[in-house]
């Protein structure tokens, strides 16, 4: 991809809040080596730190600190960069800002904007940009495996794979209509075509098939609390959570909405949700929560369904979802006594027996329903929506063995244009260089 040159240089604070040991600001642009020949009195060597003082157009000292040069093309965005690293005080860091637009064409940067050039430079296609955003923003080790992995550009070597096997299958399939009288065109390929093109269906199905993984890194496991009134929900969040997180009372209906909380177990982000008690009789509000209750129980990954163990109700409220772990609460109150009718696992939030082992199964759960951190998987809804468009087209190419080749072809050509969106990267050109690349026509 040739270089884009971009009116306006930009600059922007690279590190986090203010105030804080050192600050990082980064430009880039095509003023960015005069910027730095005016506002630092050494330029430091090609990609060499070099301490240095920088000061205002007057003659002022702002700070003193280290320099980076990275020139073009080896640098993030493309073009020529460079970071400067002083102290991380507000006032510092914004007196170096201005300094650096006060030079005619530079400017603040948007938001993204340095990420935008180095894709439209060709530093990063867009999986590799996503996944740039999901490493910043990674909270959990699977997140931010997941987030490497395809930073690296795991999923733009699988999709750019699979991409080049549609765009060879049409070109012999093409290759075969328009120059059969080729010597050099292998004669009978569609069998083979079709048979591979059935493979990578299935590829991208099973593919398709393993969002919720990603989703679960991304987003956590989905774990909501359910009971009766004054099961103990409430309080085993709370013990969960180690914290108070909910209201806990010994009135019935005290929760009404859904509270929810995040905890990083086994490197996995797990989403706790604590629910309104499940009852018969309830008034208008608290039936609105119970409802949402309800709903939430049936989507989620696991619910932990929880029994007051020393209440002599047997009933509990029915969970639509086979992922259900039974929990006796309140095991503080039952002394030696263990009925065989009560759950195996029994809890205390207030002496703490069973947080531990729930905990340590909660944890099993989620890291068994992430998978294997070195699997690619589709990272974003858009990434399925294309990867389904990719195999409608696919099953259309296929399912048509009575329509001509050349729709056929064509049915190739919109699942190779939907992958190659994926990436960012769709180029009419490649079709011509499979076909002549592979046979001698004209030779």
């Amino acid at each position: 991809m040739s270089s884009v040159e971009f009116p306006d240089t930009i600059v922007a604070l690279s590190s986090g809040r203010l105030p804080a040991g050192v600050a990082v600001v980064r430009i880039s642009g095509k003023q960015t080596r005069f910027v730095l020949e005016t506002i630092a009195d050494k330029v430091t060597e090609p990609r060499v730190a070099s301490y240095s003082t920088f000061r205002n157009p007057d003659g002022a000292k702002i700070d003193s600190g280290l320099l980076l040069f990275f020139p073009a093309p080896r640098s993030f965005t493309g073009e020529d960069c460079a970071e400067f690293q002083i102290h991380g005080g507000k006032a510092a860091v914004a007196a170096l800002l201005d300094a650096l637009t006060a030079h005619p064409g530079v400017r603040h940067a948007e938001a993204g904007e340095f990420t935008r050039r180095a894709f439209l430079n060709g530093k990063l296609d867009l999986t590799e940009t996503e996944a740039l955003a999901d490493l910043i923003s990674a909270e959990t080790e699977a997140q931010r495996r997941l987030a490497v992995l395809n930073a690296d550009g795991a999923q733009s070597k699988l999709y750019s794979a699979w991409r080049q096997r549609l765009i060879h299958a049409r070109a012999m399939i093409e290759a075969e209509l328009d120059f059969a009288d080729e010597p050099d065109v292998p004669g009978s390929v569609a069998d083979v075509v079709w048979a591979d093109m059935q493979s990578l269906a299935n590829e991208i199905r099973q593919h398709i098939g393993s969002y919720h993984r990603a989703e679960i890194i991304r987003d956590g496991f989905d774990v909501v609390i359910v009971g009766a009134p004054n099961a103990g929900k409430s309080s085993l969040l709370n013990a969960l959570a180690r914290r108070d997180a909910a209201i806990v009372s010994d009135e019935p209906g005290t929760t009404r909405d859904l509270v929810e909380l995040a905890l990083d177990l086994n490197g996995v982000k797990v989403r706790l949700t604590d629910t309104a008690g499940i009852r018969e009789a309830a008034g208008k509000v608290e039936a609105i929560g119970i409802e949402r209750a309800r709903q939430r129980a049936e989507t989620a990954d696991l619910v932990l369904l929880l029994a007051d163990a020393t209440s002599d109700k047997s009933g509990r409220p029915a969970v639509v979802n086979p992922n259900v772990i039974h929990i006796g609460t309140k095991a503080d109150l039952l002394g030696a006594d263990r009925s065989p009718g009560r759950p195996s696992l029994m809890v205390s939030s207030l002496s703490g027996q069973g947080i531990s082992e729930l905990l340590e199964m909660l944890g099993e759960r989620a890291e068994k329903a992430a998978g294997d951190a070195g699997d690619i998987l589709p990272s974003r809804m858009r990434h399925i929506e294309l990867l389904r468009e990719t195999v409608a087209y696919l099953e259309a190419a296929l399912g048509g063995s009575d329509r001509d080749l050349e729709l056929r072809a064509d049915d190739l050509r919109l699942a190779a244009d939907r992958l190659g969106r994926l990436c960012g990267a769709v180029d009419v050109e490649d079709l011509l260089d499979v076909i002549f690349s592979q046979f001698c026509i004209g030779k």
